[in-house]
């Protein structure tokens, strides 16, 4: 174990998450206007991207746990080529909408299916990175490598968006780029990702519960957390678009722009905030709650791209402490044998969220504009008064530990 190449394996890990995090977000400054394009409703918009997460938040655990048996690297690779199908499958079916040979309901029920299915494979790749993370990083400095993993996909979320003007050539064409991209990904852990040893994968590991008391209290504030995330990025298209008076192909380029500046602050925050001060994951969530109030608020009542921007820069940098706190939190709080398993279920957080929050928000958004960001508010102000009890949770179950 002493002579695995620890070093080597993390910056080659970091740079692969680049192009994961440009994965992830390369679609949400198109899916808004094209989905418009092709004549879907907000809700039905919303609701691809809740299937997908649920299908991510149901396969993400089982991709942790399948990579303490089979090993972190195959399971990485089976999400990246996983990726790549899935995305060529997907970008097939918009091309068949956008030029009318595939309408109405028809064309919805396939656009839900092929992103299931690609959710499905795709969510095999962050569990197994965050576990590999966790496996070259001791408890002294887990936190600093789950900020650098969180990071690196923040560059890749800089990238996505700007990938994401190509739409100036049409509205597919960012997402055709990504497939191939995420190919190239897939070959580069292939070749240069070091095997790790192979002592996690000897043993079948056990299932670890949502329930259990370790982690549940970062369960809770994941799962809401992510909810009012996902509320607001998820609708933010549809904003950007009604409030600016934007075009398709406008809207995609200006809010994959917001998008990159809020991926630069969340970057700001984790290389100064993460990186250089040595604070507890529940000291990181109580500073990023209150910037996250102040976003939600801003955005409900902004009417110029100055105000909508700035919102999103502050989103970005709250989110940026935030991430890192969560998931190296839930890490520290298990064993070494078991952090595969607390990578899936930490890891589905996120896609749980994901589930919820576009589904309210697209549906309150067709009541009122404001209100998904009227709502994210009121959750964040709920979740950051609970932190005391949450954060005593933690710290009773450490001192019977």
């Amino acid at each position: 174990m002493n002579e695995f190449p620890r070093a080597y394996a993390r910056r080659t890990l970091l740079f692969s998450l680049v192009s994961v995090g440009m994965g992830f977000t390369v679609l949400f400054p198109v899916l808004a206007p094209l989905g418009r394009e092709i004549g879907l409703s907000e809700l039905q918009i919303t609701f691809i991207i809740a299937a997908s997460s649920l299908t991510v938040f149901l396969s993400t655990p089982i991709w942790g746990r399948i990579s303490d048996q089979w090993g972190r690297k195959r399971v990485m690779l089976i999400g990246l080529f996983g990726f790549t199908g899935g995305t060529v499958l997907f970008n097939s079916i918009l091309y068949a909408g956008l030029s009318g040979t595939l309408l109405g309901w028809a064309l919805f029920a396939a656009l839900v299916t092929a992103r299931m299915m690609h959710a499905g494979v795709m969510s095999a790749t962050m569990p197994a990175a965050n576990a590999y993370m966790a496996d070259i990083t001791d408890s002294s400095n887990r936190i600093k490598g789950m900020g650098a993993a969180g990071a690196a996909t923040n560059v890749g979320s800089i990238l996505g968006p700007a990938v994401s003007g190509l739409a100036v050539i049409s509205l597919l064409t960012p997402l055709w780029a990504i497939a191939a991209i995420a190919l190239l990904n897939g070959l580069f852990v292939l070749r240069f990702l070091p095997e790790l040893p192979r002592q996690h994968s000897v043993t079948r590991p056990r299932r670890m519960k949502y329930t259990d008391p370790r982690i549940l209290p970062f369960v809770v504030v994941g799962v809401l957390m992510f909810t009012g995330f996902a509320l607001v990025q998820q609708t933010m298209g549809f904003r950007f678009q009604d409030v600016l008076g934007l075009t398709a192909g406008e809207t995609a380029r200006t809010f994959g722009i917001a998008m990159m500046l809020s991926a630069v602050c969340s970057l700001i925050a984790q290389g100064v905030i993460v990186q250089r001060l040595s604070l507890p994951p529940f000291s990181l969530l109580r500073w990023a709650l209150p910037l996250l109030i102040v976003a939600f608020t801003i955005l409900a009542f902004a009417e110029t791209r100055e105000a909508l921007t700035g919102a999103m820069m502050i989103l970005g940098f709250g989110m940026g402490m935030a991430g890192p706190g969560f998931m190296a939190g839930a890490s520290l709080s298990v064993s070494p044998e078991e952090q595969g398993s607390v990578a899936g279920v930490a890891g589905s957080c996120g896609p749980l969220g994901f589930t919820i929050g576009p589904l309210i928000g697209g549906a309150l958004y067709q009541i009122d504009p404001a209100f998904p960001y009227a709502f994210a508010a009121v959750v964040y102000l709920l979740l950051f008064a609970s932190m005391h009890w949450i954060g005593r949770r933690v710290a009773v179950h450490k001192s019977d530990s």
